[in-house]
């Protein structure tokens, strides 16, 4: 498969550890040489190029600043190994400074700045001399939860302003979903799904990014013939479920997949429309801005559901007997491995 990075795309690397998203970075970069295919940078061949051949700017998780030099020498270390003049190196490291906001930090030394700003000096080392092409290995996650998310937004409104063409590294999916124009979702060394987040998040093409990307229902059963050729998953109880089409075929084993957002659930035998299958609650948690629920139906299947807090007073508590709710779109089959 050819993967692609357009020119001032944000392109994400998902996939748990061991997936192979970090050593197709490295053959990006230079510090790896691929067994097969080719790397191409701006149409030109780079396979056996080493990494200082290349003009790529990389971003580490760990940050690999020079512990020995000014935030500014750091800044400037790339811009005189490739030798430009001092003014222009003076220039930039200036302009570099103001756009990740670290004016007047020029003479500090990493040490003395927090684990947010070396980050960011990371990131202005890496633009600094203006790459085409900007890689990143999992370079916010040394940080904690609230720098993170403010990372996030500053990176990718950084990266809009540029128009630099990003291939990033990371194994936490809402990280990929808020950054990314398209993400490769890779599991043993493989492409599973190429896709804009809502498109891999709406309409996964297998299991594994069916529950990869976001929180999924998962109950096995037999797709069967439901009303005007809708196909069904039927479980083991004989639970219908109906589901959208395009799935596995009909009389193959399959898995159902159900976002837990996409479930209404509401008292016993209440009025609505769509599938209905009643249960219990036996969980009942608060997670802030939601209730998250496990209903466990007559026949032993389990559905959780997520419902934001938007009314306090009609909360479920553990033991009650409920009825769950949704869009049979909302829910789609995938044939089970074997």
């Amino acid at each position: 498969m050819t993967l692609t990075a357009r020119p001032g795309e944000f392109l994400t690397l998902l996939g748990p550890s061991g997936s192979g998203k970090t050593t197709t970075l490295a053959c990006v970069a230079g510090f790896a040489v691929p067994t097969e295919g080719e790397v191409l940078i701006e149409g030109a061949r780079v396979t056996f190029d080493p990494p200082f051949k290349r003009n790529v700017g990389m971003v580490f998780q760990n940050y690999a600043l020079f512990p020995h030099m000014t935030v500014a020498d750091n800044l400037a270390f790339p811009l005189r190994m490739r030798k430009l003049p001092a003014a222009t190196i003076r220039d930039r490291v200036a302009r570099g400074l103001a756009l990740v906001q670290l004016d007047g930090l020029g003479a500090r030394y990493p040490r003395h700045l927090s684990g947010g700003q070396q980050q960011r000096v990371a990131l202005a080392r890496a633009l600094v001399f203006e790459p085409p092409v900007l890689l990143m290995d999992e370079p916010l996650g040394a940080l904690d939860k609230q720098l993170r998310l403010e990372m996030q937004l500053e990176l990718k409104h950084l990266q809009a302003r540029l128009g630099v063409t990003v291939i990033y590294v990371t194994h936490d999916q809402e990280e990929a979903l808020t950054l990314s124009d398209r993400i490769a979702v890779m599991n043993r060394g493989r492409i599973e799904q190429i896709g804009e987040p809502t498109e891999l998040y709406e309409t996964p093409a297998t299991g594994f990014v069916a529950q990869f990307i976001g929180e999924s229902n998962r109950l096995e059963g037999t797709v069967g013939a439901g009303d005007g050729g809708r196909p069904v998953l039927i479980t083991r109880s004989g639970l219908r479920l109906p589901a959208r089409s395009g799935g596995a075929p009909i009389g193959e084993a399959a898995v159902l997949f159900l976002r837990p957002e996409r479930i209404a659930i509401g008292p016993d035998g209440g009025a609505g429309a769509g599938p209905t299958v009643a249960g219990d609650v036996v969980e009942a948690v608060f997670v802030g801005e939601a209730m998250r629920y496990v209903v466990r139906a007559a026949g032993g299947e389990t559905f959780t559901v997520k419902r934001l807090n938007l009314d306090t007073a009609d909360r479920f508590k553990v033991g009650a007997r409920v009825t769950l709710r949704w869009d049979p779109d909302a829910a789609f089959t995938q044939r089970r491995d074997p």
